[in-house]
């Protein structure tokens, strides 16, 4: 890398028009958090706010041959790998990132775009699991997918959910930020192949938000890209979504979607509010209740 340059994290996603997920929240992410983001088209999606109408997937060969034009000519210090629409996209992205295994990969999988549009077709989820998961640094993905994860084929008997992190973590996958929904708060809990390394509690708002997995996803492979070790890029990336999210607008008829600038545009009152909270969380080592 020269001049002043800033790390560079080459992310694969879905096109969202609306800006609230995909390679659009990725990019406004990145940038927030001082990296550069290249991007790869996995596929296109048709939709508002509101909802998905059309999901479009791109040629495999035009997926990979984007992504090594990109990377002879840049230094990519990070990849991002959100939503893919099959099995034969994801074989491609994963031939082109084991040739470079030294660079950090974070994977945030959607099989659901909305409940009109499901990619989770067992051809998809068996890629991922046998292509995607063994070559990544930290996987990010709600209950649900970690379980798709470790038994893709939908007519086996679905495995704990300890058993499929234990299962996940065993194929080569370094972290798993597994990420729950309650009825008042949202715990992420972090593992490796040692076990739990930590867990945060975040306080649930009452409005749907958009693209909170992509938007994580990418945090912490900013994060990565600037050279912290991944324990505290899950925690302090956890932090910026949970200040993105707090300060989620409304642009259409919709969901909401996070601020992913929500620092360049505080005011009196939001510097008010967030002086009331803690410095830093307090409770057992590697927990946090935000």
């Amino acid at each position: 890398m020269t001049g002043d340059s800033p790390p560079i994290v080459l992310t694969f996603g879905l096109s969202d028009p609306t800006g609230g997920s995909g390679i659009q929240a990725d990019l406004l992410a990145l940038a927030s958090m001082g990296c550069h983001g290249a991007t790869v088209l996995t596929g296109y999606s048709v939709r508002d706010s509101a909802s998905c109408d059309e999901v479009n997937g791109l040629d495999p060969d035009t997926v990979a041959t984007q992504a090594r034009m990109l990377l002879e000519d840049m230094p990519v210090t990070a990849f991002k790998i959100g939503a893919a629409t099959r099995a034969e996209v994801v074989s491609a992205i994963a031939e082109v990132v084991s040739d470079y295994d030294d660079v950090p990969l974070i994977l945030a999988p959607d099989f659901t775009l909305d409940d009109e549009h499901v990619l989770s077709a067992d051809e998809l989820r068996e890629s991922l699991a046998d292509l995607l998961v063994p070559q990544t640094t930290m996987l990010i993905a709600d209950h649900a997918t970690l379980l798709q994860l470790a038994q893709p084929d939908s007519d086996a008997e679905a495995p704990t959910l300890d058993t499929a992190i234990s299962h996940i973590l065993s194929q080569g996958c370094e972290y798993v930020l597994a990420m729950e929904t309650g009825t008042h708060y949202h715990v992420n809990t972090l593992y490796s192949e040692e076990g739990q390394v930590r867990q945060d509690m975040w306080d649930r708002g009452v409005n749907r938000i958009m693209g909170v997995t992509d938007t994580l996803g990418s945090a912490v492979a900013a994060l990565l890209a600037n050279g912290q070790e991944p324990a505290e890029a899950a925690r302090e990336a956890q932090e910026y979504v949970f200040q993105a999210a707090r300060a989620a607008f409304r642009p259409g008829m919709g969901a909401y979607l996070p601020d992913r600038f929500f620092w360049a545009r505080s005011n009196d009152a939001d510097e008010d509010e967030a002086s009331a909270l803690p410095d830093e969380p307090t409770g057992l080592p590697g927990e946090a209740r935000h």
